[in-house]
């Protein structure tokens, strides 16, 4: 049996540990992992990162983020050029931008011709121009178990009457799309057709939830129109600028009525055959195997219309090499192979054996995979720089942040006190020490609330919370003030040495978190009480479980909390808009959770949210930060870094915070990967070899013995003749 192994292996080029050995060896492909199954990948109501990774790469809305710039700027995707906006009054009359009498925002979009979907048996027909799919009987579907069972598959071109039967689809009562109230609230029409849908589905007895086909078609949207085969309008309300934001996502994408009206049939939908399971794009990659318990796979679409390799960035991403493939046809890759990895140690010993081609540096392979220099500032270990391991890191578009409730009678208000109070607080809070100690140093402290890469964002001495830290502008550098300014300042809150005078005990104040006994959420928590114990505050956390929480926050039962906000997209009003009293959590259910009300605030921001990104528009988010600096409604907060590994045989990379577009981008070299594999992976047999001499060495006795048990009676016997 060793013999057989050996040979067998020996006739083989793959590894013995090859966890690919059905994929055929050189392959165009990426290996990559996911960590958790996506719920959703209809366009409508996708809205997770994990299902971004999918949705992104198979479906194109009329924008897209550019690769290269910083900060993150729009650019066309299915669009022929960028949307033409115009403005006009209530009466629809013309009106110029800067008008007051604005009434209506229509964004006007010019598609590129000769986009196709891709192949798909939705669209097949037979030679009298009848659809083969639309109308199966169960008879007909019992041997269907994925879209690659049906034997004909169609296409046709994409136009404007797709991404306005898509829009349409956000109203749709059975999908119960996430961005329906927000959008309701900002496209004209969408809230009088969601209503008149719901009549429809109350009149037909469909039950919200339920899968019926409902044409579309029939229904019209005052705001939303196809002008001809290439171009439709959006009417938005008012102004809102950040809706061009919103057509990078796929809310906005095309979608074909003919895949609506095929998946809708209750065949294929008992057996999970549906768009929530099999998208149907016209993007760089089609969905061909979904086993989210095991393995997704996308492969290249054949009838994508190309797309080429941005030609120009920021000033330094030609001298690192980020230019080289200028103007090359994308995607790069033919496929990508997507394994569910849960834990992450089986995934990095893997990505160690070349199995994987990139990884996230997380805390459980921190160690192995970095090593620091100075603070904030890291390397690769000699390990991965050996094996040629590139590292690249990014400041991701979100903020984490420990906050006051503004509405509470202690740590609230907006006397001189009050504010000194949480000045104090900000100040003994060393979010230096932890991003050092819990981060690794992955971390960027959040001097503003807008993060690096967003518009807004400053790297001077000008930005810097000179209400925390000590500028020194001779050296042009800052530090955090020290413990004694604090003191200072909470003795001048009413509060000396911490003392509450109403109690003469320290003053005692509370966290609410939501349940966690971790110990790195443990070992959290004895850190900032130790923050607030340096200025002789009492720290008490009330820990609660996450509906209990959600609960307290909004009812403003609560005096601190932490918290954290990600982009939805990159502007400087989806983060300063956590802070303005129109959407305070106790007052309006929104995500000002702090509940932070300052009318100076609220006029300069309704100003600014508006702009577009000017040195005006700049000016006033500096005002709009420093007055958030001296009312401290927030008392420490960071940006978080992610830094990420590839091989070498994968192609220079740019990582970006915002678009999940980024995989048609990377290219492989695959024959160096085989080859490093193969040596990385080299059987070491010289084990094997010494364990079968001794297993041969032990059954030799045994077989000695067994040799004399069976022949010991032929002797005797031959014996026994030869006596007289």
């Amino acid at each position: 049996m060793l013999t057989s192994l050996f040979v067998a292996h020996g006739c083989n080029d793959t590894a013995w540990n090859d966890p690919y050995t059905h994929e055929k060896q050189n392959e165009n492909t990426l290996y990559t992992a996911f960590t958790e199954r996506p719920k959703h990948l209809d366009p409508a109501i996708s809205y997770t990162s994990e299902e971004a990774i999918f949705t992104f790469q198979i479906y194109e809305p009329p924008l897209q983020y550019h690769y290269l710039k910083r900060p993150y700027q729009l650019t066309t995707l299915s669009a022929q050029e960028m949307p033409e906006v115009t403005y006009q009054d209530k009466n629809g009359n013309p009106v110029t931008e800067n008008d007051s009498n604005v009434a209506y925002s229509v964004y006007r979009i010019t598609l590129k011709k000769g986009m196709q979907y891709q192949p798909h048996p939705a669209f097949a027909k037979n030679a009298s121009g009848e659809f083969l799919y639309h109308h199966l009987t169960p008879h007909q579907v019992a041997n269907k178990h994925t879209l690659q069972d049906f034997a004909q598959v169609g296409t046709r071109e994409v136009t404007a009457d797709d991404y306005v039967y898509q829009i349409k689809r956000l109203a749709d009562p059975s999908l119960n799309s996430p961005i329906l109230g927000l959008m309701e609230t900002h496209i004209a029409g969408l809230k009088e057709l969601s209503t008149q849908l719901q009549t429809y589905f109350k009149d037909h007895q469909i039950k919200d939830g339920e899968v019926k086909y409902v044409d579309l078609r029939q229904f019209d949207i005052s705001g939303v129109k196809a002008l001809d085969r290439y171009q439709y309008e959006i009417k938005i309300i008012g102004k809102y600028p950040q809706f061009q934001y919103w057509l990078a996502m796929p809310f906005f994408v095309p979608m074909p009525w003919e895949a609506i009206q095929f998946y809708a049939q209750d065949s294929l939908l008992k057996r999970n055959i549906s768009l929530d399971w099999y998208p149907v794009g016209s993007g760089p990659f089609l969905l061909t195997e979904n086993n989210p318990n095991l393995k997704m796979v996308l492969e290249k679409n054949p009838n994508f219309h190309g797309e080429v390799y941005p030609s120009e960035g920021e000033s330094d991403d030609e001298q690192n090499g980020l230019l080289k493939k200028a103007g090359k046809s994308l995607p790069f890759l033919d496929k990508i192979v997507f394994i569910l990895e849960k834990e992450n140690i089986p995934f990095w010993s893997k990505y160690l054996q070349g199995y994987y081609d990139q990884s996230a540096v997380t805390s459980d392979n921190y160690d192995q995979a970095l090593q620091s220099t100075s603070f904030s500032n890291v390397s690769l270990s000699d390990e991965l720089t050996q094996k040629g391991v590139r590292l690249s890191s990014s400041v991701l578009p979100i903020l984490y942040y420990w906050g006051f409730n503004m509405l509470d009678e202690t740590v609230g208000g907006y006397t001189v006190k009050k504010k000194k109070l949480r000045q104090a607080i900000a100040i003994a809070m060393d979010m230096e020490e932890y991003v050092n100690i819990f981060l690794n140093g992955s971390g960027v402290i959040a001097q503003s609330v807008v993060p690096p890469g967003i518009f807004g964002h400053q790297e001077n001495l000008k930005s810097v919370n000179q209400r925390v830290y000590d500028i020194d502008t001779a050296n042009n550098s800052f530090e955090r003030k020290s413990i004694k300014v604090a003191k200072k300042l909470l003795a001048e809150a009413g509060y000396p040495n911490g003392i509450d005078p109403k109690t003469k005990n320290p003053l005692i104040l509370y966290l609410d978190v939501a349940s966690s006994g971790s110990p790195t959420a443990q070992a959290q928590l004895s850190w900032l009480r130790k923050q607030f114990k340096k200025i002789g505050i009492e720290l008490i956390v009330r820990a609660t479980q996450y509906n209990r929480f959600q609960s307290k926050v909004g009812n403003g039962d609560f005096q601190l909390f932490s918290w954290g906000w990600a982009a939805d997209y990159p502007d400087p009003e989806n983060f300063l808009f956590i802070f303005d009293s129109q959407n305070s959590r106790v007052k309006y259910e929104g995500e000002n959770t702090t509940n932070y009300a300052n009318p100076e605030f609220d006029k300069l921001f309704n100003k600014m949210k508006t702009m577009p990104n000017t040195i005006e528009r700049q000016e006033i988010i500096s005002k709009l930060e420093t007055i958030l600096q001296e009312d401290a409604p927030w008392f420490g907060g960071y940006h978080p870094k992610l830094y990420s590994l590839r091989h070498q045989w994968v192609g220079l990379t740019k990582p970006n915070g915002i678009a999940r577009y980024s995989l048609k981008y990377i290219s492989i070299d695959s024959t160096m990967r085989d080859q490093y594999r193969q040596a990385w992976n080299h059987p070491i047999v010289w084990p094997l070899s010494i364990s079968l001499i001794i297993l041969l060495l032990l059954c030799m006795p045994a077989a000695f013995i067994y040799w004399k048990k069976t022949h010991r009676p032929l002797v005797l016997e031959e014996s026994k003749r030869d006596q007289p």
